[in-house]
């Protein structure tokens, strides 16, 4: 299977050609999913890839001989269903495991841990080992019912309401707000009326305050119980520069409930293959409308004549012409970096220069030879529990415990108690492993600085901040250690150096509320447009944000094509 993804990133089907109707920069989920619709439409489309294999930071790749490891990006949940019903993915190879349970919190130095999953008595169960008000029956006090309900079933409740309102924003591209043109900017704006109106009154306030306020007075408004309050909470601030108390940490939550699996809100998945399989899957959409996808194909430059894209120039020299480019990059390399400094306004390189792309997230990847045994809640037999294929919450007791490692951040260093998300998905995926009782363990890791207080990023440094994860997931689970076998270490300057992440943000810039919707990437060009005429931003870096979701590429080729009645079938 690896050797089939491998082959198919190294050779392309046919020899790249002088010019194309579109040229995409960036083989990653995003461009592979502009490639897909633009072939679709009938456009001759070129993907260019830097790098020796797609998928950009939704890959699969052999860090450690035997294990197979979903390098960057790691679980699934927020690809749009548009997409994969429109490009037919599960057709072209996509498979997943939605996990049930999903969640798993451990508590340092107690028998006690929290696993929550899809079932709300199980769920109400675990919960009561910790707070009997937090799971039984309570008068409603922060909604307008006047009903009894649960608190955790009443949570769900009020998230589900607002995912299926707001849901629909990730499939529509922001609206113009263009100052002096007062009807369309009332336009604009009255197509997100429409579309959060069945929000209502009732959930009209709880909605506001989950977007702006911190998501820790919005856990203490819901719940009394620490660990509770932490594990959902740590979704507020997971690949944000931000602590629990700062606000818009709320927005970030709901960014991260907001997808699915099949029908499924807020769930979450295992991709057979790992997360290179998603991009694999686009790949083969793409292809078979006649995409042709290149990789170690480096773009230098975009070719630019009086004021519009005419291509892209190779780092190797070698131009290719194109009526169209898109764009993958973030929008620092791609304005930045990959045109001239009198070739875009003033104002706008300006606008892109302040975008912040601060990250706090070092992704670890790890081989082990047995599975993490807890302390809290041990297994017997070589075989994974119910709670491995979870994502186990490590350091996550208390929003204080989250706020302390913000301030070590800081101050120049790493987290003393770092935050840690860990996966094991080789508890449901054996494809990703060659030996029984192997296992790929994924440790998404915060805070840590770009630039360290006591040096660079060196060998030394990472193995450093290594054995101190390893040696905090110990106290939970004692013979971690002594199982690893291999590992990685991707700080924020390797993830920005091997994935092209400006700064490490694997959103391709911050998920702050001044970075969102119609600003991002900034005010004025959020509608995949550039002060480039046929140059077209379809990364991340472009609403509706970081995540594996397809949405950027897709819209942009709808903003792209325009709306034509020839091209609607494909959407």
């Amino acid at each position: 299977m690896f050797r089939q993804l491998r082959k198919c990133s190294n050779s392309a089907a046919k020899q790249l050609q002088k010019k194309y109707d579109a040229v995409i920069i960036g083989g990653g989920h995003n461009g592979l999913t502009a490639a897909a619709y633009l072939a679709k439409a009938g456009k001759s489309v070129a993907v260019l890839e830097r790098r020796h294999l797609i998928g950009g930071a939704a890959v699969t790749e052999e860090i450690v001989p035997g294990f197979h490891f979903s390098r960057c990006s790691y679980v699934l949940s927020l690809l749009r269903p548009t997409v994969i019903e429109e490009l037919e993915l599960k057709k072209h190879g996509l498979r997943y495991h939605i996990r049930n349970p999903s969640s798993f919190t451990p508590i340092r130095n107690s028998d006690k841990s929290l696993l929550l999953g899809l079932d709300m008595k199980e769920n109400q169960k675990e919960i009561a080992k910790f707070s009997q008000k937090d799971a039984e029956v309570c008068r409603d006090s922060f909604l307008s019912s006047n009903s009894p309900i649960q608190n955790y079933p009443k949570y769900e409740h009020f998230m589900t309401e607002i995912v299926k309102a707001v849901e629909p924003l990730m499939d529509e591209a922001p609206p113009e707000l263009i100052p002096g043109q007062l009807m369309k900017m009332r336009r604009e704006l009255g197509k997100i009326y429409r579309i959060l109106k069945p929000l209502g009154m009732k959930n009209a306030l709880p909605f506001y305050e989950l977007m702006t306020a911190p998501i820790a007075k919005v856990m203490d408004r819901w719940f009394e119980t620490d660990c509770l309050k932490a594990t959902l909470g740590t979704d507020g601030v997971i690949g944000f520069s931000a602590s629990p108390y700062d606000v818009g940490t709320g927005y970030v939550l709901l960014h991260h409930v907001i997808g699915g699996l099949d029908g499924k809100t807020g769930t979450w998945g295992y991709v057979f293959g790992g997360m290179g399989a998603v991009s694999k899957a686009i790949a083969n959409a793409a292809q078979s409308h006649g995409a042709n996808i290149f990789t170690e194909k480096e773009v230098d430059s975009i070719l630019i004549a009086d004021g519009q894209a005419k291509g892209v120039k190779l780092a190797n020299g070698t131009e290719i012409e194109a009526e169209m480019v898109f764009s993958n990059a973030t929008p620092k390399i791609t304005f930045l970096g990959l045109l001239k400094e009198n070739e875009l306004p003033a104002d706008f390189r300006q606008q892109v220069q302040a975008i912040d792309y601060t990250s706090p997230v070092t992704k670890i990847n790890v081989a082990v030879k047995e599975l993490p045994n807890f302390i809290s809640r041990r297994h017997e037999g070589a075989g994974p529990a119910p709670h491995h294929q979870t994502t186990i919450h490590i350091n996550s007791e208390s929003m204080q415990m989250l706020h302390e490692g913000v301030i070590d951040y800081m101050n120049g260093q790493w987290s003393r108690r770092p935050v840690i998300e860990m996966t094991i998905p080789s508890s449901v995926d054996r494809t990703i492993v060659q030996r029984d009782g192997d296992h790929v363990v994924l440790l998404f890791t915060q805070y840590t600085p770009y630039q360290l207080k006591d040096g660079p990023w060196d060998e030394e440094m990472k193995k450093k901040y290594a054995q101190h994860v390893f040696s905090q997931i110990d106290e939970y689970a004692p013979n971690f250690s002594k199982s690893v076998v291999g590992y990685e270490v991707l700080p924020p300057p390797d993830l920005e150096r091997i994935f092209g992440v400006t700064g490490g943000n694997i959103f391709h810039g911050s998920m702050s509320l001044d970075q969102l919707y119609f600003s991002r990437p900034i005010p004025k060009y959020s509608n995949y447009k550039t002060p480039i005429k046929n140059l077209y931003l379809c990364g991340s870096g472009a609403h509706p944000g970081g995540g594996v979701t397809g949405s950027p590429g897709r819209l942009a080729v709808k903003e792209a094509l325009g709306d034509s009645k020839k091209f609607l079938g494909i959407f």
